[in-house]
């Protein structure tokens, strides 16, 4: 069974390797370039962005099994939820935060690379994957028509 690693298991750990390092980094190099306030906005973009394209990957797994017509409603219930409490939290921290204490511009391109990061780790992980799709079976189909 551990050997067993679901397709969208290993897309996750595809992604959240190269997106924790490159979040790591841009902590770094955000806290050196703007001190306190380049570490907040650094550490938030790397939260924000890894709980949001987390819960992508949770959905997806949720949904394996479920009808294509239901598998398409959630998917797009989750997106629309996940754009307005995105929408939703921006607003509060550009309303409830100083840019001195939440550096903005940190917080945009860490966000923005790390959302680059994640997405090559999961399209390099999908292409490592090897997916067995389902062939019909042999009985009904009548090969001699």
């Amino acid at each position: 069974m551990a050997d067993k690693i679901h397709s969208d298991t290993k897309l996750w750990k595809g992604a959240i390797s190269p997106a924790v390092i490159a979040s790591v980094i841009l902590v770094i190099i955000m806290t050196i370039a703007k001190g306190r306030s380049g570490l907040l906005g650094g550490l938030l973009a790397s939260v924000t962005v890894i709980i949001f394209f987390s819960v992508h990957l949770l959905v997806a797994r949720l949904s394996r099994n479920l009808d294509p017509m239901a598998t398409m409603a959630l998917a797009m219930f989750s997106y629309f939820t996940k754009v307005i409490l995105m929408g939703a939290f921006l607003v509060l921290v550009t309303k409830f935060t100083d840019p001195a204490t939440v550096d903005r511009m940190s917080f945009a391109i860490s966000a923005i690379l790390i959302i680059i990061v994640w997405l090559f780790g999961e399209i390099r992980s999908f292409l490592k994957l090897r997916l067995q799709l389902p062939l019909p079976s042999k009985e009904g189909i009548n090969y001699e028509s």
